[in-house]
């Protein structure tokens, strides 16, 4: 089993990264800041003006860590990696799976009971853990139609109608989202999903933390040899990675429980977010680098996956997950069963 290792975050503007023997080193004006074993990382991600040698990029490619390439505010750019892996008929048939549209609509039904299933323990964990903070018949109102959404889905939806209960529920998740946040209400409030750019402090984390998980989760499904691009749910477009899309849905909701405990407990400030003229919202370098800790931490939590029947950090799920969908593509599963909190 691949062992889930730490992820190398760099935020400082003006950094380069450089290979020593077998570390990495990270210099800040010419002044060595850390240096870190290669076999300790499984990830680099840099924001903004960060520069890297050529023989770093190479020396991670050869070693299987990927080199992401990210904007100062969290937008992804690039990325360098090795080789791929995995067997060329294994994605053969993902690609001939993903042109059959009753296939794609089944592992689409997949994908979106796991989102929704887990943005039920959000709410009802919420309504567990800080009843009478909240608004208890609101949250149950909303845990009662995404059972509703839940059953639905037993049925043999088309990919249209799969969409639209993903849609439907997603809707009733968020309408509900602005009573979960218990802190600091002025600066931290919630009407609605927005993004490019995101227009409050909220969504501005929302929006910076799926891109961050987006890296984790398209490169796990590189390292069982997927193709990120072709996906089910989220089918082909130039420039979008349709299977990290797809298997994200089910681990959005843990990045939510990130947010919100961000919010709640004090985390994070609203002076720590600048509004551009536009309206658009942007963090902070200092709180950027405080999300960025909590989220390697969140990944280091060991949990039992109900599945496999077997502990492991949250970090190796996105892993676990791509192999069992490899094995399904391959005929070893009878359906995917999508990551589900309990």
């Amino acid at each position: 089993m691949k062992k889930h290792l730490n992820t190398l975050f760099v935020t400082t503007q003006g950094a380069y990264l450089a290979k020593e023997g077998e570390t990495v080193v990270v210099k800040i004006e010419k002044k060595i800041r850390l240096r870190l074993p290669i076999h300790t990382l499984e990830s680099i991600v840099c924001f903004g003006n960060v520069g890297a040698s050529p023989f770093l990029m190479g020396f991670c490619g050869e070693r299987g860590i990927t080199f992401s390439l990210l904007t100062e505010y969290g937008k992804f750019l690039a990325r360098v990696q090795g080789a791929v892996s995995g067997n060329v008929l294994l994605r053969r048939q993902q690609y001939r799976f993903a042109d059959d549209l009753d296939f794609s609509a089944r592992l689409a039904t997949s994908f979106v009971k796991g989102k929704i299933a887990n943005c039920r323990h959000v709410l009802k964990r919420m309504l567990r853990d800080h009843g009478g903070r909240v608004e208890d018949k609101n949250l149950k109102e909303a845990i009662s139609r995404l059972n509703h959404s839940l059953e639905s889905l037993k049925a043999n939806l088309d990919l249209d109608k799969v969409r639209g209960v993903e849609g439907d529920s997603g809707h009733v998740y968020f309408q509900s989202f602005d009573h979960l946040l218990l802190k600091n209400k002025d600066d931290f409030h919630f009407s609605k999903r927005s993004r490019r750019p995101p227009l409050d402090r909220v969504n501005c984390l929302l929006s910076f933390l799926y891109t961050i998980l987006m890296n984790d989760v398209r490169s796990a499904l590189e390292s069982v040899g997927l193709d990120p691009a072709v996906g089910f749910l989220h089918r082909d477009r130039p420039g979008r990675f349709g299977l990290a899309l797809d298997m994200m849905e089910e681990f959005r909701p843990w990045v939510d429980r990130i947010v919100l405990s961000l919010i709640n407990l004090g985390q994070v400030k609203g002076k720590d977010f600048k509004i551009s003229e536009g309206g658009g919202v942007r963090m902070d370098d200092e709180v950027r680098k405080t999300v960025l800790t909590v989220y390697q931490k969140k990944k280091q939590e060991v949990l039992l996956h109900t599945f496999v029947d077997e502990k492991m950090p949250v970090g190796l799920l996105f892993h676990t997950q791509a192999l069992l969908l490899a094995r399904f593509f391959r005929g070893d599963l009878d359906g995917y069963p999508p990551m589900i909190w309990r």
